[in-house]
């Protein structure tokens, strides 16, 4: 990889360590732990491992669109792009931030929605980049599916 790859490439990991820092701003803390949770909740300690992987994953998915087509043609898709890292920042503060958990989830329907047209809009232009945010789709329909159930059973203590 040359000099200027590099650079790309880390522009577009610096765009996802941006992105990850709101899970650090916004912290689940003793309000997250006071909820109810459904039994199938993964342990705490997996989530950052988890978004680790998830959020280079997305880095090197955009990075190979760009290298590919250019920003100049793929303006459409990075845009798409960047504004999925936008509600995937917006999350933390939405749920644990605002202590909102029937928010988030209409959030996280955004965010899974933007990925989704990620991968369509991408699959043309950089297979393997579409192909790598097929897991982050994944772990956002978990995550919907857990911050639902989490609204669920703690409806009448959030209203």
């Amino acid at each position: 990889m040359d000099g200027s790859n590099w650079v790309g490439f880390l522009v577009f990991f610096a765009l996802n360590f941006a992105t990850a820092c709101s899970g650090a701003v916004f912290t689940p803390g003793a309000w997250y732990e006071s909820l109810a949770k459904p039994w199938w909740r993964p342990p705490n300690w997996l989530f950052a491992p988890a978004w680790s992987v998830l959020y280079l994953l997305i880095a090197i998915s955009g990075f190979l669109v760009w290298r590919d087509v250019g920003l100049g043609g793929a303006i459409g898709p990075l845009a798409l792009y960047v504004g999925s890292l936008m509600l995937n920042a917006a999350w933390s503060g939405v749920f644990f931030g605002m202590k909102r958990p029937d928010l988030a989830f209409y959030e996280l329907i955004a965010l899974w929605l933007s990925i989704a047209a990620m991968i369509v809009v991408f699959m043309p232009l950089q297979q393997t980049a579409a192909w790598l945010l097929v897991p982050y789709l994944a772990w956002v329909t978990f995550a919907g599916a857990l911050n639902f159930a989490i609204w669920r059973l703690n409806k009448a203590a959030l209203a």
